[in-house]
């Protein structure tokens, strides 16, 4: 099991880094337009690699709280101020939100996305999203890296359909259901898959063919949330005979 503790180490390094920009900015210590400090010093700081460091600050990038400006450094993005996780997850404590309503606003958001994208995008548009489909494809073996280019693949979907409301609902409500989406693509049969229906959504896209876009979209997501009902039963069976075989063994 080395494999599987080191891939969950690797995570928590990447949510201690999410966390750690995330407070700044809510402590007003990081500004809109802000540039976060070196990524040596920044890692020195957190005490963790800059491998870790990267992934975190990928992450925050693919959501839109970064900017990365190449050869120059990275910034707090001084767009819009967006809806909050937090906020949503608030609202989901106080009224009993379930995580199928939440993959069902996905669903109603981001198929609608994907056929305005198809018939908004830009050849820029479409340039984006194919250099994310190559490096969803080249990280197959790496489910936290798989995640961020998948994140930004959507987010680049959002950005051409040329409605920054809507956009700025669905990364609301993608960030939500960040955990469950990164459980979703656990297996590397799942993220392989998930990356061929990509692919394909992509290429509707680029064809501007609206419906296929939309009927596309909403497959991807479904099938998201089916990967997620069963990898979320098979926790549940798990939790559930350790507790058996514990209560066997102090009977």
């Amino acid at each position: 099991m080395p494999h599987l503790t080191e891939e969950k180490s690797h995570t928590q390094r990447t949510m201690q880094v999410v966390n750690h920009i995330q407070k700044l900015i809510a402590d007003g210590l990081l500004q809109p337009g802000d540039q976060v400090p070196p990524e040596r010093e920044f890692a020195r700081m957190l005490k963790i690699s800059r491998a870790s460091l990267r992934t975190g600050m990928g992450y925050l990038a693919a959501m839109g709280v970064l900017k990365v400006r190449h050869g120059v450094g990275t910034f707090v993005a001084d767009g819009p101020p967006e809806l909050g996780k937090s906020s949503l997850n608030v609202m989901g404590a106080l009224y009993g939100f379930q995580p199928w309503q939440m993959f069902e606003a996905r669903v109603v958001l981001e198929s609608q996305l994907a056929a305005l994208a198809a018939e908004r995008g830009t050849a820029s548009d479409h340039g984006a999203l194919a250099e994310e489909i190559a490096e969803m494809y080249a990280t197959i073996d790496s489910p936290t890296d798989y995640l961020i280019h998948d994140l930004r693949f959507h987010r680049t979907i959002a950005r051409a359909s040329g409605n920054p409301i809507l956009a700025s609902l669905m990364e609301t409500v993608t960030s939500a259901l960040y955990d469950a989406a990164r459980k979703a693509v656990g297996r590397p049969r799942d993220r392989r898959e998930s990356a061929e229906l990509h692919h394909e959504i992509y290429k509707a896209i680029r064809a501007r063919k609206a419906a296929d876009a939309r009927r596309l979209m909403e497959q991807h997501l479904r099938m998201a949330e089916a990967q997620w009902a069963e990898n979320n039963a098979t926790r549940s069976r798990g939790r559930a005979g350790a507790e058996k075989a514990l209560a066997r063994q102090t009977s």
